[in-house]
C-alpha cells in the first residue's frame, strides 16, 4: 500500500533590516523550525555579515535541516550608516532592490508580522483611536503623525504600508493578551486573523528547554564584561541605560544624561552604541566631574546582552528609548522603566508604560539632567 507523503509548510521570513525586527524574527524562525516548518530566512548582505561576525548563528541553526539563510543587497554600500536620520535611505535602497523580486509572488499567502508595539497643542487628547481615548495625547503619537505635509517621505511610507496590509492573510503581533487584550479586541474587529504571540523571548527559552540560556541575535559585538561588573554590585542598585540600535543623541543630550546619572549618586551601566552620538564627542570634550563619577560608579560599554542584563538582580531600573523588544523584556524581568522615546511606536509605548501600565516614568520631549537624576534615585535602592 502506498504511503502518503506529508509535506511541511515552507515559510519565507524577510525582516526589516534592523536590530529589533531581525532579533524578533529569528526567534520566530526557530519556533517554526521546532514545529517542523521549512524556513528560509532572507537578510540583507549587511545584516548577514553582522550576524556572522558577532554571533554563533550558523552553529545554532545548523541543527535544523529545514532551515536556510539567504541574503540580498540593500542598495547601500557596506560603510553607509544605517541608523538615526538615515533610516529612510535604507528604506529607499531596499525598495529599489526588493520590488522586482516580490512583484511576481502571486498566490503565495502573505503574513504580516509587526515587531513594533500594536499600539499644535501637543497635550490635546486624541479621541479617535478606540481603546486609547482617555489618555493618548498628540505628543504621544509618532512625530510623522503630527505633520500636515502629506509629501513627507515617512508619511508616504506609512500610507503605502497601510494600503498593502489588507493583502495579508493574517497579522502576527509581538504582544500578549494579558497586556493589551482590550486593544487587540479592537484590532480584531478590523483584522480577524490577528495573532498575539509574545513575549517571543520567553516562548523561545521555554521551547528550547532552558530558562537560563540566552542566544545572541546581535548585529554588534556584545561586551559581556559588564555582566561580571553587575555580579559585583548590590541587589537593585544599578540603573541600566540604553537607547537601542537606531536612536541618536546630540552632545548636549549626552551631557544631560551623564550629569543626571552623576548627580543621582547611583551606580549605572551605560550602553553607548557606536554611532549613537551625533557629531564629534571625544573624552577630552567631557567635563571632569562626570568622567570621575563614571570611574567610581559606572560601567560604559559599546553594546551589551540586554536580556541577560535585565535579568541580573543588580538592575534596579532601565532608562530606555522605549523600543518594543526592550519594553517587553523589561516587563518580563520586572524592571521599572524611565522612558526617553526616539521615534515611531516608541512615543506610544512610553505613554502606555507610564500612564496605563504604571510600570515607569515618561520623559518624552525632555532631556534634562534633573529628569534623569530624580527617577534614577527612585528606581534603585
Amino acid at each position: 500500500m502506498d504511503s502518503q507523503k506529508t509535506f511541511s509548510p515552507h515559510v519565507l521570513i524577510f525582516p526589516l533590516p534592523l536590530q529589533g525586527p531581525v532579533n524578533g524574527m529569528l526567534k520566530l524562525a526557530e519556533l517554526l523550525c521546532l514545529a517542523d516548518f521549512h524556513v528560509t530566512f532572507l537578510n540583507t548582505d549587511h545584516v548577514q555579515h553582522c550576524l556572522l561576525r558577532h554571533t554563533n548563528i550558523q552553529c545554532r541553526f545548523i541543527r535544523y535541516p529545514k532551515f536556510r539563510f539567504r541574503a540580498i543587497g540593500d542598495g547601500l554600500s557596506e560603510v553607509h550608516p544605517r541608523s538615526g536620520d538615515l533610516f529612510m535611505e535604507l528604506v529607499d535602497g531596499m525598495e529599489v532592490v526588493t520590488y522586482p523580486l516580490f512583484t511576481e509572488m502571486i498566490g503565495i499567502p502573505l503574513i504580516y508580522f509587526d515587531t513594533l508595539s500594536p499600539c499644535d497643542n501637543l497635550d490635546a487628547k486624541i479621541t479617535c483611536v478606540p481603546g486609547m481615548e482617555g489618555f493618548l495625547r498628540r505628543r504621544d503619537l509618532p512625530s510623522f503623525c503630527r505633520s500636515s505635509d502629506l509629501t513627507d517621505p515617512i508619511i508616504k511610507l506609512v500610507l503605502n504600508e497601510d494600503q498593502e496590509l489588507p493583502k495579508a492573510q493574517g497579522v502576527i503581533i509581538h504582544t500578549f493578551e494579558e497586556l493589551e487584550g482590550t486593544l487587540l479586541s479592537h484590532m480584531r474587529s478590523l483584522c480577524p486573523n490577528l495573532y498575539a504571540i509574545g513575549p517571543l523571548h520567553t516562548h523561545h527559552k521555554v521551547r528550547l528547554g532552558s530558562s537560563k540560556a540566552i542566544f545572541s541575535n546581535s548585529l554588534w559585538e556584545e561586551d559581556k564584561s559588564c555582566l561580571a561588573w553587575l555580579d559585583a554590585q548590590p541587589l537593585n542598585s544599578v540603573i541600566f541605560v540604553s537607547i537601542g540600535s537606531l536612536a541618536v543623541m546630540t552632545k548636549d543630550q549626552l551631557l544631560e544624561f551623564w550629569y543626571g546619572l552623576f548627580d543621582s549618586g547611583k551606580l549605572f551601566l551605560w550602553v553607548r552604541r557606536p554611532g549613537s552620538i551625533a557629531g564629534d564627542c571625544t573624552e577630552s570634550m567631557i567635563p571632569v566631574e562626570p568622567l570621575e563619577g563614571t570611574r567610581k560608579r559606572g560601567c560604559i560599554v559599546g553594546w551589551a546582552p540586554r536580556e541577560e542584563v535585565l535579568a541580573n538582580p543588580a538592575i534596579g531600573g532601565f532608562l530606555t528609548h522605549s523600543g518594543w523588544n526592550s519594553t517587553l523584556e523589561s516587563i518580563v524581568a520586572g524592571v521599572p522603566m524611565i522612558r526617553w522615546p526616539y521615534f515611531v511606536d516608541q512615543q506610544v509605548n512610553s505613554r502606555f508604560v507610564g500612564e496605563v501600565w504604571k510600570l515607569g516614568l515618561d520623559m518624552k520631549d525632555t532631556c534634562d539632567k534633573v529628569i534623569v537624576d530624580v527617577p534614577s534615585r527612585s528606581c534603585t535602592i
